[in-house]
């Protein structure tokens, strides 16, 4: 035992030697950029592309980054990408199991008037009292922007229009929707009705993530329903065959509006375009938004889930050091030729003492480029770290003791 101890006490004394020596970060963090370096600097990205509209941006679909914007938290009136929310919530009902794709739905007075006495916006021309199966109204509503067809989704959810817009808001507060909140299913005017760009892009990386054969609807060109063909309102899907959603919007006082996604080589990218001048422009805007962002940035995997991201010295356990990873993958994408220049910081807790659950988080991985904050991950201990007998536990702390003075 005196032996173990005297070793021990060796062991942490030439650690402490070493740490007077140098001031390095943590020891084993790994080099964030595994690649070389390369022999000149990279050439500069072009100036991004000039977007019209009140509020833009482009969002990186593994990360969520934000990689360009304006105005991305600003509210603003979401049009009919809020039937992107309603066929959330209808999709997340399903999975749920209280709907069913073959429930029959009916066509009620208030939806076949399609929320503005059968004149305003778009309808997928639903007859009064009929019913429709719940997959063909997902289907109008999604590729048609029927909002008869939202409205009776609604209904048949939820009861009513009102008990509904609850059920999206509580589904968009889960989501992280901070700048959100809604009052009706299909996006027609109300001053309490809004949205941010930003919010309508995590929404569209939701819906691609957790519903992906639902999400396979919005690529569809056009459907015929009741003998009636429409086409999809997102002319993207005729333009770009790497486009494969996701919704357009239009009123007087919200302008042309566009949330788009694209997937390139492995690589996927969400466009949101709100307040535009033209359908025409909402297209431009967001292609040459998609266009750029492939160009000019890439993606890469820094850690896997539940690698080894760092050894750390830990006291008063069984062990000397602990294991740290991340829960899941970490995926950045950075601008190309800038990954070497990416920086990794742990912040980790001094000094780090025992006991510790497999996947407990014990500190936090930063990444950062340019003085600016990447992502910011969780780092958990990747195995159980009980703590040491009491001899064990004694020594340390007489060692930390002796540290400390």
């Amino acid at each position: 035992m005196l032996n173990s101890l005297a070793m021990r006490g060796s062991w942490i004394l030439s650690l402490l030697l070493c740490s007077l020596v140098s001031n390095a970060q943590v020891p084993g963090v790994p080099a964030p950029a595994p690649v070389p370096k390369p022999v000149a600097a990279p050439a500069p990205a072009p100036l991004p592309p000039s977007i019209e509209g009140a509020a833009w941006l482009l969002m990186d679909d593994s990360t969520g980054q934000v990689l360009l914007g304006n105005n991305v938290d600003t509210r603003v009136e979401p049009a009919s990408i809020t039937k992107v929310m309603t066929s959330y919530v209808v999709s997340a009902e399903i999975k749920a199991g209280k709907l069913s794709p073959e429930d029959q739905v009916r066509i009620s007075e208030n939806a076949w008037r399609g929320g503005g006495g059968g004149t305003d916006g778009s309808t997928s021309f639903l007859p009064v009292n009929s019913s429709i199966a719940l997959k063909d109204l997902l289907h109008g509503m999604i590729i048609q922007s029927g909002n008869d067809a939202s409205i009776a989704l609604a209904e048949h959810v939820a009861g009513s229009e009102e008990a509904f817009a609850s059920l999206m808001n509580a589904y968009a507060e889960r989501l992280g929707m901070r700048g959100s909140h809604f009052v009706n299913s299909h996006g027609l005017p109300d001053p309490e009705h809004y949205s941010t760009a930003h919010d309508i892009a995590l929404l569209s990386r939701a819906l691609i993530r957790d519903f992906p054969e639902d999400y396979a609807i919005y690529k569809l060109k056009e459907l015929t329903l009741n003998g009636i063909t429409q086409h999809n309102r997102n002319s993207l899907l005729w333009r770009d065959p790497s486009v494969d959603g996701i919704k357009t919007g239009h009123t007087a006082a919200a302008g042309y509006c566009l949330a788009a996604s694209a997937e390139r080589e492995g690589m996927r990218l969400i466009t949101v375009v709100m307040g535009s001048s033209g359908e025409k422009k909402r297209a431009d805007d967001s292609q040459a938004l998609l266009n750029f962002g492939f160009r000019f940035y890439e993606s890469h995997l820094i850690y896997a889930a539940g690698q080894s991201v760092v050894e750390s010295q830990i006291w008063k356990a069984e062990q000397d050091s602990i294991a740290l990873g991340l829960l899941e993958p970490l995926q950045v994408t950075v601008q190309r030729g800038k990954y070497d220049q990416i920086k990794a910081v742990m912040d980790l807790p001094k000094p780090l003492l025992a006991p510790y659950s497999k996947g407990q988080q014990v500190g936090t991985l930063r990444l950062s480029l340019d003085d600016q904050l990447l992502i910011e991950r969780p780092l958990v201990a990747l195995t159980d770290m009980p703590e040491a007998g009491f001899f064990g536990r004694m020594s340390d702390e007489l060692m930390l003791w002796w540290e400390s003075e």
